[in-house]
């Protein structure tokens, strides 16, 4: 284990793991569809479209499972296998987000374990590396902004905020 990296407390990740997939993987979606569609290249969503993807904290019992739709990401039944799981914890993911961390590093110290379609693993890689600056604003993911992206606009109300 990481030296700055703590494990969850017992209670906090049996309480994590309890939550049901769907819902997590709903509003994980929809923080990539907010942080992340904006920053994607026409050949990376080609590339993209259609895999089911997964995200994994196994020291917080958490996983997400996505897609990109051509459009947009989001939730993946778990029932069927992902092209591709990436695995870390959940303090090294938070690294990696606020960019205080180095993919490459966490990969070749095994912190940071990929499964699957690796090609794909190292596209999403190479894409997240070419955004300048952090991929996730902390104000473009507010919890606010987030439950709005998931509720239908009605027809003539004003545009959201971003």
């Amino acid at each position: 284990m990481h030296p700055e990296s703590q494990p969850l407390p017992a209670p906090v990740k049996r309480l994590l793991s309890l939550l049901p997939a769907a819902p997590g993987s709903r509003l994980f979606a929809s923080a990539l569809n907010l942080a992340l569609v904006r920053h994607l290249p026409d050949d990376v969503r080609a590339v993209l479209r259609g895999k089911r993807l997964r995200l994994c904290a196994p020291d917080a019992g958490l996983a997400f499972d996505f897609a990109w739709n051509g459009s947009a990401f989001g939730p993946a039944a778990r029932s069927q296998a992902p092209d591709l799981t990436i695995s870390a914890s959940l303090h090294d993911f938070a690294q990696l987000a606020a960019r205080k961390e180095d993919p490459d590093t966490l990969f070749f110290s095994r912190r940071l374990l990929m499964e699957g379609d690796t090609e794909l693993g190292l596209t999403i890689k190479n894409t997240l590396d070419a955004i300048d600056g952090p991929v996730f604003d902390p104000a473009r993911l507010a919890p606010h902004r987030v439950l709005a992206s998931l509720i239908p606009r009605r027809p003539g109300a004003p545009p959201r905020p971003h």
